[in-house]
C-alpha cells in the first residue's frame, strides 16, 4: 500500500487507510486516550495507563518490510481510529500480527479492513502466515482473524495463540457486507 485509500465501512462511515509514519506519534497518544480500560487490557494483555517513549518509537518507526503498520483515520477529522501491524519473526515467512480499534469504532469493520490490507502487504513482503496472541474472551478479534484463512488455535489458559495461513490473493475482509474501497 503506497498511498491513502478511502474505505466505506458498515453503516456508511468512511476511513482513510494508510501506512503509519513517524509523524503519527501524536495520533498514537491521542488514540490511546480513546481506548477504554477493557480495550487496553485486551490489546496489551494487561492494564496500561499510558504509552511509554519506547512503545511510541516502536509503533511509529516502521520499516514497511519486516515491520509494517497500517492506520485507519476518520475521513472527516483525520483522527486515528485503528491500527494493524505485523513484525516478521526471525527473518522467516511468519510474522506476529495485531489489531487495535478505539472503542467508538468497534463493530464497524475497521479491524477486518485493516487486517485484510495488512495481509496483502505481508504477502507482498514474503510473509506466508500470521501468528497472534489474543485473550480467549476477545471473540470479536478471533472472528477477524478467522476471516483471513485457515486458522489454528491453541488454548493457553486465558489466552489463545492463533496461526493463520495468508491467502495468496487479496484477503477477504468481512464477507458479503465487506466494506468497499473508493477511488
Amino acid at each position: 500500500m503506497d498511498s491513502d485509500e478511502i474505505v466505506e465501512l458498515h453503516g456508511g462511515s468512511r476511513v482513510i487507510v494508510r501506512p503509519v509514519e513517524l509523524e503519527d506519534r501524536e495520533r498514537f497518544v491521542r488514540g490511546f486516550e480513546r481506548f477504554g480500560p477493557q480495550s487496553r487490557y485486551r490489546r496489551f494483555l494487561g492494564f496500561k495507563k499510558r504509552l511509554s517513549e519506547s512503545e511510541l518509537a516502536f509503533f511509529t518507526e516502521v520499516d514497511h518490510h519486516d515491520h509494517e503498520a497500517l492506520g485507519a483515520l476518520e475521513a472527516d477529522t483525520g483522527d486515528g481510529v485503528g491500527v494493524a501491524r505485523y513484525v516478521r519473526l526471525h527473518s522467516s515467512t511468519a510474522a506476529e500480527a495485531s489489531v487495535a480499534v478505539i472503542d467508538a469504532w468497534h463493530g464497524r469493520g475497521v479491524g477486518g479492513v485493516l487486517l485484510g490490507r495488512l495481509a496483502e502487504r505481508a504477502r507482498a513482503e514474503g510473509v506466508e502466515r500470521f501468528v497472534a496472541t489474543v485473550l480467549a474472551e476477545n471473540r470479536a478479534m478471533l472472528r477477524v482473524f478467522e476471516r483471513l484463512g485457515p486458522l489454528t488455535v491453541r488454548h493457553r489458559s486465558e489466552v489463545l495463540e492463533l496461526e493463520v495461513e495468508l491467502p495468496g490473493r487479496a484477503a477477504p475482509t468481512a464477507g458479503p457486507d465487506a466494506p468497499r474501497a473508493r477511488a
